[in-house]
């Protein structure tokens, strides 16, 4: 088993990976059993708890699951750090080998890229001011709503909340300042993302109302006819039988998975 490598490609930019679209869709053919190949390995570091920076390292579920399959599979690979927009072209064009940023699993991104099977539930909720009277979705209409964009859940706000002003940002921490400076009325993204935020920064001054919605499953990406998904695939079942899943799941989120 090839020792696991965790180098982050420091100062390189999502942009310098991310070729125009119209140069052409590479399928990748990287094995995970050639012990010579070192995967690059994209995320979007600031989507906590799933991978965000501690310090000089990266950490979060996602970064302990992708640890704990490349020693499974026995490969070496890299983190890429990158803007969450950038990693499906650089998918499509195979800058990178495998994505995990807390990505939905949706029929349309299927048909760019591959999926692993699905490895977290999730579903999208509303966050607003303590002090604030909305309840819920249903309370949203003539109201404004920031959210990061490229998100599933801003493309659901937009398809469904068309009595609501959505306000986009690059990043998820902005939206969250901005309806805590009072420039909007509320803020929706991934529960476990709003629930974390509200424990660790926002406890008094923030809140999460109604129930979520649109209920999906995290997957991590690949460029379309990789061969790791299937050998990731078989990872992610060795790490459920053996127990391994269930552990990380609980050291990030407080409790073991739902067995529904």
């Amino acid at each position: 088993m090839n020792k696991l490598a965790k180098k982050m490609l420091a100062g390189a930019s999502a942009a310098a990976l991310v070729v125009p679209l119209l140069a052409g869709c590479g399928s990748s053919s990287t094995d995970a059993s050639d012990s010579d190949t070192t995967l690059i390995v994209a995320t979007d570091t600031s989507f906590v708890p799933f991978e965000f920076k501690e310090g000089d390292s990266y950490t979060g579920f996602d970064i302990d699951l992708w640890d704990a399959i490349a020693d499974d599979l026995g490969i070496e690979y890299e983190l890429q750090p990158m803007d969450f927009n950038g990693i499906l072209p650089a998918l499509q064009t195979g800058q990178v080998d495998a994505a995990l940023a807390g990505i939905t699993i949706t029929d349309e991104r299927k048909q760019a890229i591959d999926f692993s099977d699905g490895y977290y539930d999730s579903g999208f909720s509303v966050m607003v001011a303590a002090d604030s009277d909305i309840t819920g979705f249903d309370d949203l209409a003539g109201k404004t709503v920031a959210m990061k964009t490229g998100t599933s859940a801003a493309q659901w706000a937009e398809e469904n909340l068309t009595d609501t002003t959505i306000k986009l940002f690059p990043n998820i921490d902005n939206a969250y300042l901005e309806l805590q400076a009072g420039g909007v009325d509320a803020a929706i993204h991934d529960t476990p993302n709003v629930m974390y935020y509200i424990t660790q920064n926002g406890d008094g001054k923030v809140k999460k109302v109604g129930d979520q919605v649109e209920a999906q499953q995290y997957g991590i990406a690949f460029p379309k006819g990789s061969s790791l998904t299937a050998e990731v695939n078989q990872a992610l079942d060795d790490l459920k039988n053996d127990g391994t899943y269930n552990t990380l799941y609980k050291k990030w989120f407080g409790e073991e998975p739902s067995t529904k």
